[in-house]
């Protein structure tokens, strides 16, 4: 017998087991009336609501809804109702600029657009065929209670279930198809590494746009696992809803654990959450002095899983095991900063260039609607993730060492160099660019600019940031910018990266975080 694994698996469990247990606790500060919190039965009748509202729309079986917005419980719904209905949900970056924010939604063909009510004016510009502000608009305009919306015609573990934008190579970002096989199998494996179970809470710390939140709307859904929302991240107020929910179970990029550590050295008392919170770290490796500071100043568990939006994400996880138990504190770290073994259903192996390849059923079914740019990833049968590694073969653990395609991950946020490259060659006082990652102590890693000048040009560092903030994301523009007399090119013009990061990379762990 074969059954599609399908997204609806996991809420139709969680209604089925769990209808009048907690389901999700909304983030009570932000500009739209939060919605009150839902049991698992009623999230499920919220779905249904959604769907209907999308009928009476008449938006068909595979078409695509885009979504802008912060952590919120609508958010959360959204990730479950479109692609239960056989529709097709896009999860869109809230912190790109307006112009990135139409690409993304004209380049996948978006029939619908939901918008956060933080973000109503800076994205007026936007359009599409139906647009609706999240909050009381939508539940007025849109949804549909108590109206039984029509079933998903042929279920298909195959059909695309989110397109999930990605900085790539490219300075335009490529749309990650997402089938709902990879997304059931991403899933069940995060739910086993993690040893997640019925009791306990999770609380969103990780953006919910950023390749579904990992995945773990669903899993924590169909274990019956109470959810509790966070809009935006700050250390203090993630100390005390760890106290207040009695929160277990959290991820995010390292930057996330770095605020709390902040916010724990001014907490009064007893650190919430001291041998019962379990974290899961990756968007960028983090040191092994901040992991080593989790168990000793937080008593939290640290886990690190490595991956990208292209397999779902998770592709291999690292958590100390027993046998490390009786080695230092600062082994014990620097052993947790590998990227990890591979995860359950994993193969991973390392090209002759040095390139770390997987294949698994959760690596994408392709880029939208970019043939060229699918074939190039998914050559010879393996995902080629673009980051160089080793694995040790003492023990099958991944370590990622260079990053081979052009791409900054900052604060867990993946930005195209060659993105930034172009705003700023865009200043008429450039003659030439190159961009690179440098290591930072709170974001894994930050942008760096080395920038030759035209002759004669009076432009400072503080205008050069200023010109790019104005043409792309705040978090996208460089951090410092480095003014220079060249830069060095091999025979054929081309500018080798890794050379320009050596120097700032020397005394690292790695070549990149």
């Amino acid at each position: 017998m074969r059954v599609p694994m399908t997204i609806a698996d996991f809420l139709d469990r969680a209604e089925l087991g769990f209808s009048s247990s907690p389901g999700v606790v909304d983030e009570p500060f932000q500009p739209a009336e939060p919605v009150p919190d839902s049991a698992y039965g009623r999230l499920g009748e919220r779905v249904r609501a959604w769907q209907a509202g999308f009928d009476a729309l008449g938006v068909g079986e595979g078409e695509r809804v885009a979504v802008v917005s912060h952590n919120s419980t609508r958010l959360l719904e959204l990730l479950f109702a479109v692609p239960m209905s056989g529709r097709i949900c896009v999860p869109v970056n809230f912190r790109l600029k307006p112009e990135e924010v139409d690409y993304v939604v004209q380049q996948s063909g978006s029939a619908v657009l939901l918008v956060d009510p933080e973000l109503e004016d800076t994205l007026s510009g936007v359009k599409t065929g139906h647009r609706f502000v999240l909050g009381e608009q939508t539940e007025a305009e849109l949804m549909r209670f108590g109206v039984e919306p029509r079933p998903w015609s042929n279920p298909d573990e195959d059909a695309t279930a989110t397109i999930n934008y990605t900085s790539g190579t490219t300075a335009r970002p490529k749309g990650v198809q997402l089938t709902h096989r990879n997304i059931w199998v991403n899933g069940l494996t995060f739910g086993l590494h993690t040893r997640a179970w019925e009791r306990d809470v999770y609380m969103h710390t990780l953006p919910m746009f950023h390749c579904n939140g990992w995945g773990m709307p669903y899993v924590m859904a169909g274990l019956g696992v109470k959810q509790v929302v966070l809009r935006k991240v700050d250390g203090t107020e993630i100390l005390r809803r760890v106290e207040e929910h009695g929160v277990t179970l959290m991820c995010g990029a390292p930057a996330v654990w770095n605020a709390v550590l902040d916010a724990a050295a001014r907490w009064e008392g007893e650190i919430p959450g001291r041998d019962r919170v379990r974290i899961v770290c990756a968007g960028a490796p983090p040191p092994s002095k901040m992991i080593q500071r989790v168990g000793e100043e937080l008593g939290w568990e640290f886990t690190q899983i490595y991956g990208l939006t292209e397999t779902s994400p998770v592709l291999t996880f690292n958590r100390s095991r027993l046998a490390d138990a009786d080695l230092p504190a600062e082994e014990r770290a620097r052993k947790l900063s590998r990227a990890g073994l591979p995860a359950l259903g994993v193969r991973l192996k390392i090209s002759d260039s040095g390139e770390v390849l997987a294949r698994s059923n959760v690596v994408l079914e392709g880029y939208w609607d970019r043939p060229e740019e699918t074939a190039k990833v998914l050559e010879d049968g393996w995902f080629h993730t673009g980051d160089g590694g080793t694995v040790d073969e003492s023990d099958g653990h991944l370590t990622i060492s260079d990053r081979k395609k052009d791409v900054i991950i900052t604060g867990g946020e993946n930005v195209s160099s060659i993105e930034v490259e172009d705003a700023i060659f865009s200043h008429p006082e450039v003659a030439e660019v190159a961009v690179i990652g440098v290591p930072d102590e709170k974001w894994g890693e930050t942008i760096k600019a080395l920038v030759v000048l035209v002759e004669g040009a009076t432009v400072r560092e503080a205008d050069i940031i200023a010109h790019c903030k104005q043409r792309m994301a705040g978090y996208k523009a460089p951090t410092s910018v480095e003014f220079r007399d060249s830069i060095p090119r091999t025979a054929t013009g081309k500018v080798q990266k890794f050379k320009l990061r050596e120097p700032y990379w020397a005394h690292q762990e790695r070549g990149v975080h």
